[in-house]
């Protein structure tokens, strides 16, 4: 028995039959392997499409982004058992944020994304007798993102062409004599200037060599460069001078000489097309009126000066009047007119107006002097939404939110040197109402408004063709912050002679006569602020343009 084990041990007969079933076996096992890895394959790459698809149909109609996913992976026929997650977001597309924390869930105004995850499984054909399983499970992603941009602006009203008026307050800003009729201010108001033709003519005038927009916008400029750009802007075809062109040539050559710098940040911000070459303009311009970006210009290069101006005020009850006048900057990094993506905001300069007006008495009393001071505070208006139509753009929609400046106001002296630092708000002092020799009164009165929260204010495309102004607020705040003075109005009679009456009633008296001019004082401060570019408890904004690109994957 032992001989022929050790025999059968030693035979070399048929062993390539007994390696070629052992490795038959072998080859067969891992061929079946392969297919059912190609297999997997394969359908991992078609779940990953098919979740592309469904990322980029979500994006595009976000407001059903749910409904475009699930139909999307229905038409691909994907199989039973397949469950879409579908989630909204806000993607900001910053390399310095690492890839995964790009993408933020959200619903709602703000979101411009959408993220798919896509849970399918692959059958196994042969591998199911290694593995025991039935199908490996298969988990895909893919986002999508929309990219909108809105253009808009905030303040800059004109609620009536006074040449006079307007004449004497832009060149007051501007620290020059401006000597412009109301045809020239009408053909400032009707043109307009393409901020993307602009830009380039400044940076030429002022030879700041900048190779993006963004380098432009940080640099200190000349106010005289950045009125000669205004007036190459608004040349006509060929280069041919207009009505608008020489009335800026005409505030130019009152400028030659002066030295009068301002920061370009606070009057533009292109947004995300500020890192494009500079004299490359983007596939959606931005167009001002030629008058509201002089106005604003103006005010931004003014800073804290105070501004003098005498008032033809021709009103009932009123016998003369005046205006000092400053400008506070705009809040950091803010300007009038702005464009970006969700959450972009405008702001209006910080204002403060002391009217000095003279009213015409009655009675015993000759006159009345009414030292009126009025603090407007920053209006803002933010960037909350945009809804774009897709595939027609015609429906897209911009939204804003919209904020109107808190009001501060007193009857009373406010001295000089609080009056132009706005780190501190002023308080007002008693002053000489009626100042005779016979009976002085002394009066000073405080209102305020504030708690303005936020009001939606939407813009269709056909209305941002249009210019269409919107206006925030209420259009006789005015009047009842007067009558809120009137009503916190404290007086102080001092009689010297005899024949006057009772204090009481000179009292009554004093009151009487700023009650009767109450609407005269109103439309004076109203012509005042509408030629500043300012509403009091109002915000006026325009959206000037918009862009909604299609959905595209993004990591």
């Amino acid at each position: 028995m032992r001989m022929r084990l050790r025999q059968f041990g030693q035979d070399r007969r048929g062993s390539i039959a007994v390696i070629s079933a052992g490795a038959t076996i072998a080859i067969m096992g891992f061929a079946a392997l392969s297919v059912d890895l190609g297999k997997v394959s394969v359908d991992r790459r078609r779940a990953q499409s098919v979740a592309d698809l469904a990322a980029i149909a979500a994006a595009s109609d976000l407001a059903r982004a749910a409904r475009a996913a699930t139909a999307t992976t229905t038409r691909n026929n994907l199989p039973n058992g397949t469950t879409v997650g579908v989630e909204t977001g806000l993607y900001t597309p910053d390399a310095s944020v690492p890839a995964a924390n790009r993408f933020r869930p959200m619903t709602g105004p703000g979101a411009n994304a959408a993220r798919i995850t896509l849970d399918t499984e692959s059958e196994l054909l042969f591998a199911r007798m290694l593995t025991g399983q039935r199908a490996m499970a298969i988990r895909t992603t893919a986002t999508a993102a929309t990219t909108s941009f809105a253009s808009f602006a905030i303040g800059s009203r004109l609620l009536a062409l006074d040449g006079g008026l307007l004449n004497n307050l832009l060149g007051a800003l501007l620290g020059t004599t401006v000597s412009l009729s109301v045809m020239d201010y009408q053909a400032l108001a009707d043109a307009r200037i393409d901020l993307f033709q602009f830009l380039p003519a400044l940076a030429r005038r002022s030879r700041i060599e900048a190779a993006t927009y963004d380098q432009l916008l940080a640099s200190n400029v000349k106010l005289v460069d950045v009125v000669g750009a205004m007036a190459a802007s608004t040349l006509g075809p060929a280069g041919a001078p207009t009505t608008a062109s020489r009335a800026f040539d005409q505030i130019a050559q009152g400028l030659r000489g002066t030295t009068t710098t301002m920061p370009l940040s606070s009057l533009v911000n292109v947004g995300p097309y500020g890192a494009i070459p500079m004299g490359q303009a983007p596939a959606a311009g931005v167009a001002v009126s030629a008058l509201d970006l002089a106005t604003a210009a103006a005010q931004s290069a003014n800073g804290a000066r105070q501004v003098e101006v005498a008032l033809g005020a021709n009103l009932p009850g009123i016998a003369s009047a005046s205006l000092k006048l400053a400008i506070g900057e705009r809040p950091v990094g803010t300007s009038w007119v702005t464009v970006g993506a969700v959450g972009a905001s405008v702001h209006t300069a910080q204002t403060r107006l002391m009217l000095s007006v003279r009213l015409l008495g009655a009675g015993n009393i000759a006159s009345v002097n009414l030292p009126l001071y009025i603090e407007i505070a920053s209006a803002t208006a933010r960037l909350t939404a945009i809804q774009c139509g897709f595939p027609d753009a015609s429906f897209s929609t911009m939204t804003l939110g919209v904020t109107p400046a808190v009001v501060d106001a007193w009857i009373g002296d406010v001295p000089a040197a609080q009056f132009t630092n706005f780190r501190t708000p002023p308080t007002a002092t008693p002053a000489p109402l009626v100042d005779t020799l016979l009976l002085k009164v002394r009066g000073r009165a405080h209102a305020t408004v504030t708690n303005m929260a936020p009001q939606p204010v939407t813009f269709s495309m056909a209305e941002i063709a249009r210019r269409t102004k919107k206006t925030v607020g209420t259009s006789d705040f005015t009047r009842s912050l007067l009558m809120r003075l009137l009503a916190d109005l404290s007086l102080d009679v001092e009689l010297l002679g005899l024949g006057l009456g009772l204090p009481g009633a000179v009292e009554g008296t004093v009151v009487g006569i700023v009650n009767a001019t109450t609407p005269s004082i109103d439309q004076l401060i109203n012509q005042v602020l509408g030629t500043l570019g300012i509403g009091l408890g109002q915000a006026d904004i325009w959206g000037l343009g918009l862009r909604c690109d299609g959905a595209v994957l993004v990591h």
